[in-house]
């Protein structure tokens, strides 16, 4: 078979026996993993522990495992998404040509290095892997006749042929969900695509909040109360379903897709923390969005370091006076509730000393954003994700009534809020796979319609490249997000899972959204154009909801635990 696949004809563009070769690819890679795994363990042990400090100190062998356990399980998951569908009938020429090309990519990659960003570059021997685990990697069968051949330039061009020949808007090949979902993913992309999207670049423009009536609309559609449960006036949906919700509002703009984040990590809070009566009064109110929630955790000067956090609820009779600043509060003026996190006990320097609040306000309005006594803020002005709007926060005296202390006992706020990071990180990464989806959206209709040289620039191998590994690489992210939320739904343990699938897929928005408007050109550095947006709006999915070097740090540490 020849080397780069030019000269084949457009049916041996597939790869033969594929999913054979890919299973078999799956356990040398696990065992450099695991070469891998031992080899930093040795670099940060200390009297037979993990030492944080040493996990510091290598903080670069430490992420480059994390990475690439990231890209084993998002091979795994890609391979178990191929036998199902071929299981089903349904493993058509698109989807193996998607699976040979991310598994050849991927393999590639892991032998020769992984982007971990722009400008990091993480290679074997930096996490001290042997020679001979990866001679055995690179001299395996399997591994060589995929990344020989997998990823050939025929295998892409016809990819992109396929592309251009499906419906227009339509995921680009089959996702693996059931019927029940992916009905909720075309009500929801019809919903996106009339009343989102020829509005979104607008709002962004001229800086606006999200009109109301688009989330009273959303709250019909049951966005708020989506994974509430029933008894709770919820419709006690999955995290899967949150997903493909999250997925399509964020192909559709970021910040649609994101007023969902809101009250899901609110209702988490609750649902986790809780007391029976304020579920019983809170989570009704959220669902039908009666109340609009905004999370108010970090501090100035603090960033990822929650339990640093400086603001303090002083116990005043039976109600508390909070005192403090508060950075980075999402859609914080015209909500109703604050999930507020603060210290209660001022003896104590970290989380926990912390307790978390339901504190109420009033909403403000475009000439009083904060017309809540003992509350002031200010907008900070952001590049993209604006639809909602970023403020600072004061806090002085700001009253919070004692019963809205979450579940009754101080000192579990942070505890608290741990609880709530599987599932705000499952859906950030459904955020991310509907902003990369939306850069491919803009970027494949623009390559087919600008002519260049006499051509559409769709038939330009570089830009058709382009286009076939942001399919591709949307398709590996989206497997590992859905597994991510398949193991929530199963009650099993998955920070590790969600964590994973947020760092790959804020990588893969920010790399399609980057190409997206390289295929643009000039045009796309024009604030006229739709990537412009998206680029804007793709850049904050790596820092927020954990920094991809937290993110790197949390997972580094439950593999190597």
């Amino acid at each position: 078979m020849p080397h780069d696949g030019q000269d084949m004809p457009a049916s041996n563009a597939l790869f033969p026996d594929l999913l054979d070769k890919t299973e078999a690819a799956l356990a040398p890679v696990n065992a450099v993993l695991d070469d891998a795994r031992e080899a930093v363990r040795a670099l940060v042990t200390e009297d037979g522990r993990i030492s944080g400090r040493l996990v510091e100190a290598h903080q670069g062998a430490a992420h480059g495992l994390a990475w690439l356990a990231t890209y084993a399980q998002a091979l795994t998951q890609m391979q178990s998404w191929a036998m199902r569908l071929n299981a089903d009938g349904k493993f058509g020429e698109i989807e193996h040509l998607i699976h040979q090309i991310a598994f050849a990519e991927y393999l590639l990659q892991i032998q020769g290095g992984i982007p971990m960003s722009q400008g990091e570059i993480v290679r074997l021997q930096d996490i001290g892997v042997s020679a001979e685990a990866q001679a055995a990697l690179a001299g395996d069968a399997a591994v060589t006749a995929l990344c020989q051949c997998g990823n050939s330039a025929r295998a892409r061009a016809r990819l992109v042929e396929l592309m251009q020949e499906q419906a227009a808007n339509s995921t680009v090949g089959a996702t693996g969900l059931d019927d029940e979902l992916e009905m909720i993913r075309d009500q929801f992309r019809r919903f996106s695509q009339d009343r989102v999207e020829p509005n979104a670049h607008e709002w962004h423009l001229k800086d606006e909040l999200i009109p109301m009536e688009i989330i009273e609309e959303m709250a019909e559609l049951g966005v708020f109360g989506l994974t509430i449960p029933e008894e709770y006036g919820g419709f006690g949906l999955s995290k899967a379903s949150m997903c493909v919700v999250s997925e399509e509002l964020s192909r559709g703009y970021i910040g649609v897709g994101s007023l969902g984040t809101r009250s899901e990590i609110a209702a988490e809070l609750i649902l986790c923390g809780g007391t029976e009566e304020q579920k019983q009064h809170w989570l009704p109110k959220l669902a039908s969005a009666e109340i609009l929630p905004t999370a108010v955790f970090t501090e100035p000067n603090t960033g990822s370091d929650l339990g640093s956090l400086r603001t303090r609820a002083v116990k005043v009779g039976d109600d508390y006076e909070v005192t403090g600043n508060k950075t980075w509060i999402t859609h914080a003026a015209r909500t109703h509730v604050m999930t507020l996190l603060a210290r209660t006990d001022p003896e104590t320097s970290d989380y926990k000393g912390l307790s978390m609040f339901l504190a109420e306000k009033t909403p403000g309005t475009d000439e009083d954003p904060f017309p809540t006594p003992g509350m002031t803020g200010g907008e900070i002005e952001v590049l993209g994700y604006r639809g909602m709007k970023e403020y600072e926060l004061g806090f002085d005296k700001f009253k919070v009534k004692g019963e809205n202390l979450l579940g009754g006992v101080e000192g579990q706020g942070f505890k608290q809020l741990m609880q709530t990071f599987e599932s705000a990180r499952i859906q950030t990464a459904a955020r991310a796979i509907g902003v990369a989806q939306s850069a491919l959206d803009v970027a494949m209709q623009y390559a087919q319609d600008r002519k260049q040289f006499g051509k559409a620039l769709i038939n330009f191998p570089r830009v058709a490249d382009k286009l076939a590994m942001m399919a591709v690489e949307i398709m590996v992210a989206r497997q590992l997000t859905y597994f991510s939320a398949w193991e929530k739904d199963n009650d099993r343990r998955c920070d590790l899972e969600a964590g994973m699938a947020k760092l790959l897929g804020a990588r893969v928005a920010w790399a399609c959204a980057d190409n997206g408007l390289q295929i643009h050109g000039g045009n796309g550095f024009a604030l006229e154009y739709t990537i412009s947006r998206i680029l804007c709006d793709a850049r904050i999915l790596n820092i927020f909801e954990g920094a991809a070097e937290i993110q790197a740090q949390v997972i580094a540490r439950r593999v190597l635990g």
